[in-house]
């Protein structure tokens, strides 16, 4: 592009190369698909070098959209009536005429992204009157405000259904029929975290010599706290959030009057922490004096709780009375309670975001973890004393939400993390629960099944995978199917990375994959870590040790296994947004 359509507004990119998995790749499927059903195939441009002969569109320019269909990052997809191009507006649903304003053009790949302006015709499925955020269609937290639930979920079981179809590289007659998705009990008032942030006085980015001698500039007013608006590296000013539970909004509102007050001694900008952490004691009688007299402690770090309510009755436990407050310090300890678990974790460390959806998401898992009876149907699991399945191996464990819930079916279970800090909380929960089957180890990312083969027959194992976002790297899926346990619990908050990964379990070694994937381990890094959404990734370079053959795997050597796909299902933690957790069931292939 000339410097002189620069200056006139033209604004054109050309699509770099992505990672695997990311926003832009899931986007970019979605717009070729859109471009394919549209008999505009001729439009597709795949080689860089070729000759772009599209005019481009001035930048900061209106146009109008009509929406065709929602893409996997929840935007809407469209065209305008003077040209065979996609757009990608937020904010809108398939049927929509929306205004639109263009920011980037990505011509090479027949798209544009726009900022939202306006609705001019409404779709059917639009009802803006569920919409119960005034920062909704700016802010960049939530897509689906506007759309009922029930919609909301039938299209998160499409991201699923299109993510296997575009990155498991498996033919469709491998795919199971993708189940509903299992939506959260609350859709709003369920976030137990935010981290609302707020950006540094003008000036203070630039890099200051330490020899300068001029002072860091300083605030004059109260900087916007609150969250990115979409599509930018903007903050917008945020005094409320829906979606948070109660006492992280009732924190929110704190820490911004907080910060107000305090503004002149920050030089910086700053992320506030806002968890929530929940008191459980028994209920005194009314007569008694410890109801009056003796106030429940706030958990250390916490702030003054709000109103307690009282917790649901349970046959095997009596009435009790439930605080809930926020902790703003990141060392401080939270309190969860799942089912009749309780989980201890540091703020600042990751816990799931839900914990509404926590209960029917791990019982789901513990119906479906061990292989079904003939008799029985699949959501019953078979006793222990019938099945050939006695061990659990967790891995990316984290603080041990799957060992710990799960570990009554098993007669032992190992969780395994690279993160010591993790494994240290995981072991402390599991006391805590009086769990006295499961063991936890910091693993190495070179071997990290070294541990399980030491202890177990894999025939009788069953592995549960909870990677980041970025999913497993190629060393850890070459151990995995060499360690070969018998069943596969994958669950994931990227669903195209995990397409992508148990696409490779399911063809296993049958297509060289395994001896591709030793060459390119000498140059890719191997990630570790937690769940996304801020669970800790740590790197580590290097190729795996050991045989690629069964990884170190103490059965038979009958080399790398394959897999095929049980079930396939979604579960909603992030309602009015456009993510999807994925929950895999993979089942051992053995040869006859």
């Amino acid at each position: 592009m000339t410097k002189r359509k620069r200056q006139q507004g033209y604004y054109t990119k050309r699509m770099k190369a992505v990672q695997e998995g990311s926003n832009e790749e899931v986007l970019l499927a979605d717009v070729r698909a859109l471009l394919q059903r549209s008999k505009l195939e001729d439009l597709v441009v795949t080689d860089q070098d070729s000759t772009v002969t599209e005019a481009p569109f001035e930048r900061f320019s209106e146009v109008e959209v009509k929406i065709s269909t929602l893409s996997s990052i929840g935007d809407g997809l469209g065209f305008s009536s003077k040209s065979d191009h996609v757009f990608v507006v937020p904010f809108t649903l398939p049927g929509d005429i929306a205004k639109a304003k263009i920011v980037t053009q990505f011509t090479d790949d027949h798209y544009t992204l726009t900022d939202f302006l306006s609705v001019l015709q409404p779709s059917p499925q639009r009802n803006d009157a569920l919409v119960q955020c005034p920062y909704f269609a700016k802010c960049s937290g939530c897509q689906f405000q506007m759309l009922s639930y029930e919609d909301q979920l039938a299209h998160k079981r499409t991201i699923l259904e299109k993510a296997y179809r575009n990155f498991s590289n498996l033919p469709i007659e491998l795919l199971p029929v993708i189940g509903d998705t299992i939506g959260s009990p609350l859709q709003y008032a369920y976030r137990t975290k935010l981290t609302p942030h707020f950006d540094g006085p003008p000036g203070s980015h630039v890099r200051r010599g330490k020899k300068d001698g001029s002072e860091r500039p300083s605030f004059d007013q109260v900087p916007p706290i609150g969250f990115m608006v979409k599509g930018t590296r903007k903050t917008m000013d945020i005094e409320d959030c829906p979606i948070a539970t109660d006492p992280v909004r009732e924190g929110l509102k704190k820490e911004r009057m907080r910060v107000a007050q305090e503004i002149s001694n920050y030089k910086r900008g700053a992320t506030i922490l806002l968890r929530e952490t929940t008191t459980k004691a028994p209920k005194q009688p009314e007569s008694s004096p410890a109801a009056t007299d003796s106030p429940q402690p706030t958990p250390m770090g916490a702030h003054t709780p709000l109103p307690p309510t009282e917790a649901p009755r349970t046959n095997s436990s009596p009435t009790s009375i439930t605080m809930k407050s926020y902790l703003t310090d990141q060392n401080a300890t939270s309190t969860d309670h799942i089912g009749p678990y309780t989980f201890l974790n540091p703020a600042g460390a990751f816990f799931q975001n839900n914990n509404s959806i926590l209960s029917p998401f791990t019982s789901y898992i513990r119906s479906h973890i061990l292989p079904p009876t003939p008799s029985s149907p699949p959501q019953t699991p078979t006793p222990r004393s019938e099945k050939g399945i006695k061990h659990l191996i967790d891995t990316y464990s984290g603080s041990g939400l799957f060992s710990i819930t799960l570990s009554s079916l098993f007669t032992s279970t190992l969780g395994i993390d690279i993160s010591s800090s993790s494994i240290a909380s995981a072991r402390q929960n599991a006391t805590l629960n009086n769990i006295s089957n499961a063991t936890f180890a910091t693993g190495d990312a070179a071997n990290i099944f070294a541990e399980a083969c030491r202890r177990y027959e894999s025939d009788e194992c069953v592995v549960v995978i909870d990677p980041p976002r970025k999913g497993c790297d190629d060393g850890f899926l070459r151990q995995l199917l060499g360690f070969g346990p018998r069943r596969i619990v994958y669950v994931s908050c990227n669903v195209h990375t995990q397409a992508r990964d148990v696409g490779v379990l399911v063809k296993g070694g049958k297509e060289g994959w395994l001896q591709d994937g030793e060459k390119e381990a000498e140059q890719r890094e191997m990630v570790h870590g937690g769940v996304g959404d801020g669970k800790q990734e740590v790197q580590k370079s290097g190729r795996v040790d050991g045989e690629f053959s069964n990884g170190g795997s103490n059965r038979e050597d009958k080399g790398p296994m394959c897999y095929r796909i049980e079930s396939l299902r979604g579960f909603d933690f992030f309602p009015q947004t456009g993510h999807v957790e994925g929950v895999a069931i993979l089942h051992r292939v053995d040869e006859e």
